[in-house]
């Protein structure tokens, strides 16, 4: 992944920037303590990509406060996951903000153009498992990436599944969402020749545990290439597979 410091190691290479400017670029604080939060500075530098603020459980006024501190540190581009639309409302007076209500996430800046090797598919096994999902794309897009929402394709109708093959094969990441018993990713996983990325969500009925009959279904998948995330977490699954559709060989 070319992260930022890679990014500036490269301009000095280049003749872009001086050896001094880079210095000045990489010295930069690496985060800021504002009291109740200690935001990241340098995480973009690390990782490629700002933190990403998790909005449960945090104040109007603490989010507020974290998106001060890192706008005015020109990180520009921000998402917020698990925010409610109540919230979000309010935070749109002060800030622009655009809101994805199925993701519950909140987003800050322009959505960027896809830059990564490939296309990652987001499919579920039904309807009920679209929220979750949802929250996997919208990470995925704004983190540069083309997704392809494949919905409803679970296995009580495989035919649904196998009419979509061709994007499957095309596919460089898939993240499988499904709640039941999260058969989905093991049937993805034996078709595609790329990493599968399995999400169990807590839909089902009572036996399902809220998630877990799903968990331990694609924990122990036959399939080879699947990997598993937590319960519902969306977020999580979009992530990693972003980071997946940005690695560059190894030269």
């Amino acid at each position: 992944m070319k992260t930022e410091i890679k990014q500036i190691l490269e301009d000095v290479k280049n003749n872009k920037i001086s050896v001094d400017e880079a210095l000045l670029k990489i010295k930069t604080k690496p985060f800021e303590d504002i009291g109740y939060a200690k935001i990241d500075l340098h995480r973009k530098a690390r990782q490629g990509a700002t933190e990403v603020i998790y909005g449960a459980g945090k104040t109007t006024k603490q989010i507020l406060g974290i998106l001060d501190t890192m706008l005015q540190n020109g990180q520009n581009n921000i998402l917020i996951t698990r925010l409610s639309q109540e919230r979000a409302e309010k935070i749109s007076k002060k800030i622009s903000l655009k809101y994805f209500q199925d993701a519950k996430i909140g987003f800050i800046g322009e959505m960027p153009k896809p830059n990564g090797i490939g296309k990652i598919i987001i499919a579920t096994g039904g309807t009920s498992d679209i929220p979750v999902a949802e929250e996997a794309a919208i990470t995925a897009e704004a983190l540069g990436n083309e997704v392809l929402r494949l919905f409803d394709i679970g296995v009580a109708g495989l035919h649904r599944l196998m009419s979509h093959l061709d994007d499957i094969m095309c596919a460089s990441v898939i993240v499988a969402v499904a709640g039941m018993e999260g058969a989905l990713a093991s049937v993805i996983g034996g078709l595609a020749d790329c990493p599968v990325i399995a999400v169990p969500t807590s839909v089902g009925y009572g036996a399902s545990f809220g998630g877990l009959s799903a968990l331990l279904s694609m924990l122990n998948s036959c399939a080879c290439g699947v990997s598993v995330v937590n319960i519902d977490n969306g977020f999580g699954a979009g992530y990693l597979a972003s980071m997946i559709n940005h690695m560059e060989a190894v030269k």
